[in-house]
């Protein structure tokens, strides 16, 4: 039963919820113990808030997920879950969330709140549009680091919102190539599919690879970033982000690998050891080289 609730509620994509810390990690206050449990609480209001909204979503999908080779085995289109019961979940994450992003700020409070009330109208209607559906996904990104920020009091750099938001576009049309493969071979998908098709799809993760690797490069090398750390080495973490977006293009195009971006970052070890070896190198070149 629990099992279950933890699928409905897709507990193992929390991990898209850690970009909240992102102001804290740049911001050079990640071992402020106060800071820290402050940003740790909105990153539980940020998952509960995406839980809620991952339960109505799989509600307004139910007929498409029981026709889709992997979606049908979610708890409300295989039917373990009653929908009342999954309503009644949704109810409770929503208010725990919002009553403890009242508690914390007024801007998470008014964050969390844009947040929900985008993705209930993505939910019901925004994702079923081409191009549009990406961006809204990218939007969620912004605003998970916009939360951690107004709560740390940190504000995030114009390049650190911009990659931001340029990854979260490669993930979503990364993610969109798997479905569109599927529709290829006759699975019923969902009806933004239509507005897409692979040789689009590989041109734009062509595009935004070039442009994601690019912006990194300038921001690693820009001198305002260099004097603020207090470094000039912040250019190796380069090899990382490279290797990491070209293993994950190899899983799309040549694996044709219909996980979402969460399944492959938590199953594929490679991706792991390169997140792993950018977050220790950023760390020591942040935190300890002066």
């Amino acid at each position: 039963m629990i099992k279950n609730y933890l699928k409905l509620i897709r507990a193992e994509q929390y991990i898209k919820n850690l970009f909240v810390f992102a102001p804290l990690f740049f911001g050079r206050e990640l071992f402020d113990k106060l800071m820290f449990l402050t940003v740790f609480s909105a990153f539980i209001c940020f998952s509960f808030a995406a839980s809620s909204i991952y339960i109505i979503n799989d509600y307004f999908d139910i007929t498409e997920d029981k026709n889709h080779p992997e979606k049908c085995k979610r708890p409300l289109a295989s039917g373990v879950i009653k929908v009342k019961n999954a309503f009644i979940m949704m109810v409770i994450l929503i208010s725990i969330s919002l009553g403890l992003a009242s508690q914390i700020s007024r801007d998470l409070f008014l964050i969390l709140t844009i947040y929900f009330i985008i993705n209930l109208f993505y939910s019901k209607w925004l994702k079923h549009i081409a191009i549009l559906d990406i961006n809204i996904i990218a939007v969620g990104f912004i605003l998970r680091i916009l939360a951690g920020a107004v709560v740390c009091g940190i504000s995030p750099s114009v390049w650190i919102l911009l990659i931001t938001y340029l990854l979260a576009m490669f993930l979503g049309i990364a993610k969109r190539r798997s479905d569109v493969i599927l529709a290829e071979n006759g699975n019923e998908v969902r009806k933004n599919i239509e507005g897409y098709n692979l040789a689009f799809i590989d041109t734009v993760l062509g595009i935004l690879t070039s442009v994601i690797i690019v912006c990194y490069i300038f921001y690693c090398i820009s001198p305002e970033v260099q004097v603020q750390y207090h470094s000039n080495l912040l250019y190796l973490s380069i090899i990382f982000v490279l290797n990491g977006m070209v293993r994950y293009l190899k899983l799309a195009i040549v694996d044709k690998s219909s996980y979402s971006p969460t399944k492959i970052v938590l199953n594929d070890k490679f991706i792991q050891i390169t997140i792993l070896c950018w977050v220790l190198l950023m760390g020591y070149l942040i935190y300890y080289k002066k």
